[in-house]
């Protein structure tokens, strides 16, 4: 009998990082991470300032919340874009609400319910999904137009910026203070609290319920899933309405955190927070996508909205950069999946 040498028999370093890299996709996202992080670090070594650190932070919030939402629907095998509008429309008529008839309503409150006016729309997003047996796609964009277009016809377009008194609160809450060398007085907004929690309980879901099996078994194959006995209506409507309902809360902390409800905010958003969930891993065709994976992605997303200005990279090429990281981490899982 021949011995195998020692070098044949066992993967050699770049074909384990390839192998482990195609079971754990969000492991690419966190290399796209360290790489930009250590080049803007050379390139600008202010950059690891506290306040920055805590910008990055603040900013990944609205976003993280949002893609939480995303990729429960991914992970189904459809796709939502009207999350941004079901926001926009639920932070502004709740707080024109509170504002006019109930101005001492505190936060404990105002955030179920906004939780709960998202989770309506959702909902309807996913009564028509199932019921039209359209493109999950095709349904939103419809959806956002309505909702956009009902918000300015029928609540306003003026900025409002007399908020209720306990959501100014809770945007100027902080969890940390930091006063640097120089003075300079740094806070971490108490609404990173809020992401933590959406991301547990989106994790919780996902990994430890039967609706979590479901949801990935509808994704991977909707026709298996439903000879297995998932019901694939209840799916629908759950995972729309999750993202309606985490749409609704972002809208709340969105306001809270800039002091200022405006009815065009969060427009265009929607392709950045989809490309998040899938650097981080997510396939756009369903039955995959983690937690983690999509906060790397939403952090690595914010990372190239706010922080390439430091090594002098201008906005315009912004989008551009992501979309070259978009096209690397989908070429390589696309191989990776075929061998």
């Amino acid at each position: 009998m021949t011995d195998v040498p020692a070098s044949a028999a066992t993967p050699g370093l770049p074909a384990r990082l390839w192998d482990l890299m195609g079971r754990r996709p969000e492991l690419f996202t966190l290399a796209l991470i360290v790489v930009t992080v250590i080049g803007v670090a050379i390139a600008n070594p202010n950059f690891f300032a506290m306040n920055n650190v805590f910008d990055i932070l603040r900013a990944s919030v609205v976003r993280g919340i949002f893609a939480m939402g995303v990729l429960v629907v991914l992970a189904a095998g459809g796709i939502d874009v009207s999350f941004t509008a079901i926001a926009a429309f639920v932070m502004y008529a709740l707080t024109m609400l509170v504002t006019n008839i109930f101005p001492g309503m505190p936060l404990w409150v105002i955030l179920p319910l906004a939780a709960l006016g998202g989770a309506v729309f959702g909902v309807i997003n996913g009564l028509l999904v199932h019921s039209l047996r359209a493109p999950s796609l095709i349904v939103t964009i419809g959806t956002q137009y309505i909702i956009r277009s009902a918000l300015l016809t029928f609540v306003g377009t003026a900025l409002f910026m007399n908020l209720p008194a306990s959501m100014e609160a809770f945007g100027k809450a902080s969890l940390i203070t930091w006063t640097g060398g120089t003075g300079v007085i740094s806070t971490l907004p108490a609404t990173v609290l809020v992401l933590v929690v959406v991301a547990f309980a989106t994790w919780f879901i996902l990994e430890r319920t039967l609706m979590g099996r479901a949801i990935f078994a509808s994704g991977g194959n909707p026709g298996i899933a439903e000879r297995l006995g998932f019901n694939l209506f209840h799916i629908r409507l759950f995972v729309f309405g999750w993202a309606g309902l985490l749409a609704g809360i972002a809208g709340i902390v969105h306001v809270a955190s800039n002091r200022l409800a405006n009815p065009f905010d969060l427009a265009g958003m929607e392709l950045e927070i989809i490309a998040a969930v899938v650097l981080g891993g997510a396939r756009i065709t369903g039955g995959s996508g983690t937690v983690i994976g999509t906060l790397l992605g939403v952090l690595l997303i914010t990372l190239v909205s706010n922080v390439l200005v430091f090594v002098g990279i201008p906005s315009t090429l912004q989008l551009a950069i992501v979309g070259i990281f978009i096209l690397i981490a989908g070429t390589i899982f696309a191989l990776r999946q075929r061998n």
